[in-house]
């Protein structure tokens, strides 16, 4: 039995088509795959099937959900659907989950309200589904008690909590280490096992190959090649596939050996922190010299970031010293983050933010003109506020306010995570690039040891091994 079809379903605003006609249809017990970089219309794709689209947008075309067909560009009736037949895992569960409301009593809401369930059953019910997740002893935890992954199966079961048969997922393991990955891909299966249908979003091109099932290749808002995922990921018949699947980090060239050593800038010896009862490190001694490059490489909660922090000054070990060389000061240590958005004021734009940090440093508003012809940015953006851009375009942005402070070292923790794997490759070649140029150490953390292989001749795996 056909779960979900769609037919001719297009996206416009105004006159401007976004998204070209797709049709795909997908039964009880499979998944549909949606590949593609930033921007290709894949999330557009997925809010147009829930009645989802934002303000100004139109769609046209058809969904069918079983045998009951609805026109795409109307969404009450749609809307009347969610949590009981559609159900939706998004990309960020931190946004998804209320930040005041313990994880156990955000499930059982579910089961009370949409199935109509006596809260007593309601609780524990939800206390079972956390318990099938590994959450058991998460029940009463606040969101930011959780891990990646372990909020990302927390929202997992809120969205199958009101008995949806039909789960979009988009982009359900960016920013997740690899072992957590696999997690989540073992949780979306079981949603196929009992019966469920799964729509997965993803750039992840590993996520695709492991789920199995269909795939759709977008770019630009067209659907560039569909087919049967084993043959598909192996033989794909599009060249802009065959860029896709070339990008993925395992296919990246290892990089080359480190260059001579210019002056030192730090040195940590001796250092050692212990998190919530956890050692993460202990007897870490730590040399770093101008245009050196090193990776640390581990699962999350492993201590990659912590130390970093620690290196450039944002936290104190436990035990041990940080030296910094040649009198550098504390703002030659800069921090890249994971997000992006959180770097900057939401409410500023970005040529005000550019224009206090040339007033900080000293810079020239030449000097951000030349960094945004090197780094591919556009002046139209100047005028955006940071959530009208892409994660793409903002970390650039990131980069180049950094870059108006003269660093000596740049410390990227997972900057480019999440990023399609095109738009990564770019990202990270770029920032090697501008760090050699400039003569800049780069200190960065990685969950995926393919990243750290390509970027860093120098890998620092946690717990400590070196390689």
């Amino acid at each position: 039995m056909n779960a979900l079809t769609v037919e001719n379903l297009s996206i416009r605003h105004q006159d401007q088509i976004l998204l070209e006609p797709v049709s795909f249809t997908v039964g009880a017990g499979q998944c549909i795959v949606v590949l593609g970089e930033s921007g290709s219309g894949k999330s557009l794709l997925a809010q147009a099937i829930l009645g989802l689209l934002p303000h100004g947008l139109a769609a046209d075309g058809s969904v069918i959900l079983k045998d009951q067909r609805f026109d795409a560009g109307d969404t009450a009736l749609r809307r009347q659907r969610w949590g009981r037949e559609l159900g939706l895992l998004p990309q960020e569960p931190w946004r998804a989950l209320n930040p005041t409301m313990r994880i156990g009593d955000q499930v059982a809401e579910v089961h009370a309200l949409v199935r109509g369930r006596p809260w007593a059953e309601a609780r524990s019910t939800a206390r079972a589904a956390l318990a099938d997740m590994g959450l058991a002893d998460e029940y009463r935890s606040l969101p930011h008690r959780l891990s990646g992954g372990m909020a990302q199966r927390a929202t997992l079961a809120a969205a199958r909590a009101g008995g949806a048969s039909i789960l979009i997922a988009d982009e359900p393991t960016k920013g997740l280490d690899i072992a957590l990955r696999s997690r989540v891909v073992d949780d979306l299966k079981s949603v196929m096992v009992a019966g469920g249908t799964l729509f997965v979003i993803t750039h992840d091109v590993q996520v695709a190959r492991d789920l199995g099932g269909e795939v759709i290749v977008m770019r630009g808002g067209q659907l560039m090649e569909r087919g049967p995922g084993d043959t598909l990921l192996t033989a794909p018949a599009s060249a802009y596939t065959r860029e896709l699947l070339a990008a993925d980090p395992a296919s990246w060239p290892t990089a080359a050996a480190p260059p001579a050593h210019g002056d030192m800038i730090l040195a940590a010896t001796d250092l050692a922190k212990t998190y919530d009862g956890k050692q993460l490190f202990a007897g870490l001694d730590l040399s770093l010299s101008r245009g050196d490059r090193v990776a640390f490489v581990g699962a999350s909660g492993s201590g990659k970031s912590t130390l970093g922090d620690i290196l450039i000054g944002v936290r104190k070990p436990d035990r041990g010293s940080v030296r910094r060389g040649g009198g550098l000061s504390a703002l030659a240590f800069q921090k890249l983050h994971q997000d992006p958005g959180a770097a900057f004021a939401p409410s500023l734009s970005l040529a005000r933010a550019l224009n206090d940090a040339v007033r900080l440093h000293g810079r020239k508003w030449q000097d951000v003109r030349q960094w945004m012809r090197r780094l591919g940015l556009s002046e139209s953006l100047l005028p955006r506020k940071p959530a009208a851009l892409s994660s793409g375009e903002l970390q650039r942005f990131a980069l180049l306010r950094i870059l108006l402070v003269r660093p000596a070292l740049i410390f990227a923790d997972e900057p480019t995570s999440r990023l399609d794997p095109i738009n990564q490759r770019r990202a990270l070649e770029l920032l090697a690039e501008v760090a050699a140029e400039e003569n800049i150490a780069l200190l960065l953390v990685t969950h995926d040891p393919d990243v750290a292989r390509a970027i860093a001749p120098l890998r620092l795996h946690l717990p400590l091994t070196a390689q």
